[in-house]
């Protein structure tokens, strides 16, 4: 063999070592940018599922935020409702009232209504059992014809809003008549 042929080998053999040499450095690298690839879309995927799940946060938050504001504007407005009813409970019976009558009827019912479009609930409570949940007892009544615990009248409407007691309806609940020496607490 010639000289020449001898340095032929020879950088063949030297460009194959570095061939192979760079095949698998190349094949570390491509297989350690697969991997930060893989590890990138998986952050991504959980910061999209954060901020997924942030902005649901934030809309229950606003929308919390939201009914304790109407919360509290509709506690502060049941008053005057209150006041309407009762006001209704004792219109004069005079057809030089009927009109004025009409008015303040139709003015309650649109109250009512705006009320009602914000979710608000009348709880009901006549003629039901007890709830401590939804009804607070200002007195009892002694009765033969009701079960214990039934609501006999309502002293103060109650309601609820977005299903929440907003203020419970006071009531008078029914207690049946003690037998003779039996003591009142039992």
């Amino acid at each position: 063999m010639s000289e020449e042929e001898k340095d032929e080998l020879s950088r063949t053999r030297e460009g194959e070592a570095v061939g192979d040499v760079s095949d698998s450095d190349l094949r570390a690298q491509l297989e350690e940018a697969q991997r930060e690839a893989t590890q990138f879309h998986a952050l991504m995927q959980r910061v999209q599922a954060d901020f997924v799940n942030y902005r649901r946060r934030m809309e229950e938050e606003r929308t919390a935020l939201q009914e304790r504001a109407n919360e509290s504007l509709v506690l502060r407005l049941l008053p005057v409702l209150d006041d309407y009813e009762r006001a209704l409970q004792y219109v004069p019976d005079v057809e030089e009232f009927r009109p004025w009558t009409a008015g303040v009827e139709l003015v309650y019912r649109n109250f009512r209504g705006i009320l009602e479009s914000f979710g608000v609930t009348q709880i009901q409570a006549l003629g039901m059992s007890f709830d401590p949940m939804e009804h607070e007892s200002v007195s009892y009544q002694l009765s033969d014809d009701h079960e214990d615990g039934m609501v006999m009248s309502v002293v103060r409407e109650g309601y609820k809003l977005y299903g929440r007691v907003l203020r419970p309806a006071q009531v008078t609940v029914s207690r049946r008549n003690n037998k003779a020496g039996e003591s009142p607490n039992t």
